[in-house]
């Protein structure tokens, strides 16, 4: 092997790797990992939706939830640290209709990647705060599947290459919500019609199923309890013959109680499933169900 050639291996020896470090830095910097950059880098808002991305996108996609365990959506603000990892994500997936009450000031930072609006499409009813519209739309299966799609379509524009993947996967799991819909429907068909939850988080859910939702708050679940509001409430359930009052995961339980004993009956749990657990949507879902059937079948 003469001098030149020796000298050209070696040129290239050296070359290759420098290289190598300038393309990982600069990648390293617009995205998580060089790893990671084949993938969708996603963030989803609340549990639910990180449910359905994850479905969705499984192994094409990194999602990162933002809201951490235990805390409620409603309740949560993002820290300089959130708000830089939502800086280098390429979709925000968001419920929409005000629950996200920080998507705002995030948009005037001139975030570069797409905010996915997960209830386009679903026709919002008013919530009882005045100027507001009821975001609880992921209670009602029908909807759900509406948001499903939302995110499988936004997975597709952002990554085409991966579209029959996405719609594949989404079209899998909409088929489990289908599922979901018809039992409860059949299930609750015969059933009474009035039921008391803590909060109006419900509103979606009664309407899809022929269901009267009458609550202790109106408004989200940190509202306030007055004598008024308990009195009214006994009165209605007794008139009703009601025995079942519901109350939510996270919530002091005393108010509820104390509206069962006066009606002689007890307390279960309708989980609004905002906070975050290792039960799937489906599962939740499914116990809401039983729950429900307990009270009015």
């Amino acid at each position: 092997m003469n001098l030149q050639i020796k000298l050209a291996i070696i040129a290239i020896s050296i070359v290759i790797p420098l290289s190598s470090i300038v393309v990982y830095g600069t990648n390293y910097d617009q995205r998580f990992t060089i790893d990671e950059n084949s993938k969708l880098q996603v963030i989803t808002s609340f549990n639910p939706l990180h449910e359905f991305s994850k479905n969705i996108g499984q192994e094409k996609v990194n999602a990162i939830l933002l809201v951490p365990v235990g805390v409620e959506p409603h309740d949560w603000e993002p820290t300089i640290k959130d708000v830089q990892r939502m800086q280098k994500s390429d979709l925000i997936i968001i419920n929409g209709i005000g629950f996200e009450n920080w998507v705002d000031n995030l948009q005037e930072t001139k975030y570069s990647g797409k905010i996915i609006d997960t209830s386009n499409g679903i026709p919002i009813r008013n919530s009882n705060d005045e100027g507001s519209g009821d975001p609880h739309i992921w209670l009602n299966p029908v909807y759900a599947k509406i948001q499903v799609q939302n995110i499988a379509d936004a997975f597709s524009q952002s990554d085409p290459e991966n579209q029959q993947y996405y719609q594949y996967n989404a079209a899998k799991y909409i088929e489990k919500l289908n599922s979901l819909d018809s039992k409860i429907r059949d299930e609750l068909s015969d059933c009474n019609r009035d039921f008391v939850s803590f909060h109006d988080a419900f509103s979606y859910f009664a309407d899809e199923y022929n269901l009267n939702q009458h609550t202790i708050i109106s408004n989200n679940s940190h509202g306030e309890v007055t004598a008024k509001t308990l009195e009214n409430i006994i009165s209605t359930s007794r008139a009703l013959d009601i025995k079942v009052i519901f109350s939510e995961e996270k919530i002091d339980t005393r108010t509820s109680n104390i509206i069962a004993n006066e009606i002689g009956g007890k307390v279960l749990i309708l989980s609004p499933l905002e906070v975050l657990s290792d039960e799937t949507y489906i599962s939740k879902m499914t116990q809401n169900l039983e729950n429900l059937k307990e009270a009015l079948c």
